[in-house]
Formats: C-alpha cells, sequence, structure tokens
C-alpha cells in the first residue's frame, strides 16, 4: 500500500488519496466517515468560491524526528507529521498508558485506564519531589493562598463543612465500632 502521507498533494489528487483511505477505514466501524470529499458534512453552510481544489495544493510539513516515545491510537497507521506531549511515558505511569494505547479510542478500557495513568502519575510525581527533597506545599499547589485572598468566606465555608463531613465520619465509625465490641461481649 503506497504511503497515504504524500509529501505535495497536486490538484486531483484528492479522490485518489480519499478512495485509498475509504478501502482501509473499511476494515474500521466509524473510521473515515469523512474522508469522501463528496460526503462534505459542512455542505449547506460553506460558501464555495470555485476555488477549493487549489486548497490541496500545498507543501506538507516535513516529519517531525522521533526524539521520545510516542504513543499514538491505533486507529492511525503512524504518528502525524507534527506531535507533542507534555507528560512522556514513564515508570508506572507509562506502563499503564502503553496498556491503554493497545485499545481502540472508542473503547471505555482506553479512556479509563487513561485516567487511571494521570493518577499514577500524579504519585509518582509527589514521590519524586520527595526524593529530591522537596516537601508538598498543599496550600499553593492547591491554590488555597488565591482562595483565601480573592474568596475568603467560600475557602471558609468549604473548610469548615469538610471539617465537619470528616468529623461525622469518624464518630459514626466509632460508634460502630463500639457497638460490633459490644455485641461481641454479650
Amino acid at each position: 500500500m503506497k504511503n497515504a502521507l504524500e509529501d505535495r498533494i497536486a490538484a486531483g489528487q484528492d479522490r485518489i488519496i480519499a478512495q485509498r483511505n475509504m478501502a482501509r477505514a473499511a476494515d474500521i466501524p466509524g473510521w473515515g466517515l469523512d474522508a469522501d470529499p463528496d460526503n462534505d458534512p459542512t455542505y449547506p453552510m460553506k460558501h464555495s468560491n470555485g476555488a477549493d481544489h487549489e486548497r490541496l495544493n500545498y507543501e506538507k510539513a516535513p516529519q517531525q524526528p522521533l526524539d521520545m516515545e510516542i504513543l499514538h491510537s491505533i486507529e492511525r497507521p503512524g504518528v502525524t507529521r507534527v506531535f507533542g506531549t507534555s507528560t512522556p511515558p514513564i515508570g508506572l505511569s507509562g506502563a499503564i498508558r502503553r496498556f491503554a494505547y493497545k485499545y481502540s479510542e472508542a473503547t471505555a478500557t482506553h479512556w479509563m485506564t487513561l485516567i487511571l495513568a494521570d493518577r499514577v502519575d500524579t504519585i509518582q510525581g509527589k514521590l519524586t519531589d520527595l526524593m529530591h527533597g522537596i516537601l508538598p506545599n498543599p496550600w499553593v499547589e492547591r491554590g488555597w493562598r488565591a482562595e483565601w485572598k480573592h474568596n475568603r468566606a467560600g475557602f471558609i465555608g468549604r473548610t469548615a463543612t469538610t471539617a465537619l463531613l470528616l468529623t461525622a465520619g469518624i464518630l459514626l465509625l466509632k460508634r460502630k465500632k463500639k457497638n460490633k465490641y459490644q455485641l461481641s461481649n454479650r
């Protein structure tokens, strides 16, 4: 199969590329719905100026070099020409992300696993900070300083509510434990 990422797309070649993509997309449900130029969903709203075919005659960006591991959807044959990542896969969260990208983006497994990887990455970050001698500062990191300065009443209200709920939960657990102890001693 010819590479779909040509360096230059000449006028009229869009139909050839669309047909090739449509053939490849037939195996993946829901993929390539908008690949056919005749099935353009913007048709009623689009005001054609007669030169729409000229927009396809352009130089594509060169492929960005792969200098780190980039995870990409299994629906794509490779990485896009230009890409970026804020969190390269490392450690346990990286292993969880690699597992997530074995599944289609249309599945809940993919997205829920990525959410789990984000939570694990947060814990990894805290542990890394502690290993480098940086103690967590929730007052600053959670934005409580700004909250105290700009919304003091709301901050006090939420803090009091949280303290009340925690106290009620602890008292309820102690009461259940006490009742359980009294029942076992009878």
